[in-house]
């Protein structure tokens, strides 16, 4: 799991503290090994996993995990099937709601071994996964997301997807090509604006050509069952308190969609902008904010659990 070369990207400040590296763990789920990257503490009173979005891995989620490891938290982040270091038997036929199910299924099993709190990190797609979960599951302390997007809106859809043109008739489209095409891979870069993926042309780049993550191939099934998911309603979500941290100055995903879903959760919301940070969150000022919202998260978390 090859984190450092995301890590060099952060100011200087934040490689000099995010040094911690991961222990590789491994978890059996439907003929599945899953990669599970650990910092184990076993004093820490918070325990934080980290979900990647739809181009990333356990390594993008890292830097921001081992800061956490550094503050004294225990820290995990997953690869999801497709992607990172998890051996999948059949990639072409990996779903959308496997990445529910699974998530699930991981955070039941991490809550019945272990009862201290546990905050989900979600970034970019993974924000959305993380409410989610929280919703089925009712296990998770606080779910912060860098954004969160209902493929259920139109608007979403268009920043979604590389042709905005498809962001209404997408999931139409999707579901009547794939009882036959479902199962056909495609780079993820046709599909999903990687250019976009930081402000820094360079960090876009190492994103976009990772075998590991961006350089993925994902079934057309995959996007089309994502498009079709009907996830929890925001109006019935009452399972846990919900930060957004959404970059202020995203060319994928703008923020006023994030916040209008945020906007309808009836209660326990916070919103906070990330000056100056593009969807993959480096940049100062927003990356200091970043930091103390989420240390502030914690300690939060920390005191509610004693």
């Amino acid at each position: 799991m090859d984190y450092l070369q995301y890590l060099r990207f952060l100011p200087l400040e934040y490689q000099q503290r995010a040094t911690l590296a991961p222990t590789s763990t491994w978890w059996s789920w439907r003929d599945r090994q899953v990669h599970v990257a650990r910092a184990v503490r076993p004093e820490a009173a918070v325990r934080v996993l980290g979900i990647h979005g739809g181009g990333g891995h356990a390594g993008i989620i890292w830097p921001l995990a081992a800061l956490a490891a550094e503050a004294g938290v225990e820290a995990m982040a997953i690869d999801l099937p497709l992607y990172g270091d998890t051996i999948e038997p059949r990639p072409e036929a990996v779903r959308y709601r496997d990445w529910v199910e699974l998530l699930c299924e991981f955070v039941r099993a991490e809550h019945n071994t272990d009862g201290r709190p546990l905050i989900l990190f979600g970034a970019s797609m993974g924000g959305m996964l993380a409410y989610e979960i929280a919703a089925r599951t009712g296990t998770v302390a606080h779910v912060v997301a860098t954004c969160l997007l209902d493929p259920a809106d139109p608007a979403a859809r268009r920043a979604m997807v590389r042709l905005p043109l498809l962001g209404g008739p997408a999931p139409r489209l999707m579901r009547s090509i794939t009882p036959i095409l479902g199962d056909v891979r495609v780079p993820v870069r046709w599909l999903a604006d990687m250019k976009n993926m930081s402000l820094d042309p360079e960090l876009s780049r190492l994103c976009g050509r990772d075998p590991k993550g961006g350089g993925v191939r994902l079934p057309l099934g995959f996007l089309s069952d994502y498009l079709d998911f009907a996830h929890t309603p925001p109006e019935t979500f009452t399972a846990a308190p919900v930060t957004l941290v959404h970059p202020a100055a995203d060319r994928w995903t703008p923020p006023e969609l994030s916040l209008r879903f945020l906007a309808r959760i009836p209660e326990r919301t916070r919103a906070v902008l990330l000056e100056g940070c593009g969807h993959f969150p480096i940049e100062e000022p927003g990356l200091g904010q970043l930091a103390t919202t989420l240390r502030e998260v914690l300690a939060t978390t920390a005191d509610t659990a004693r």
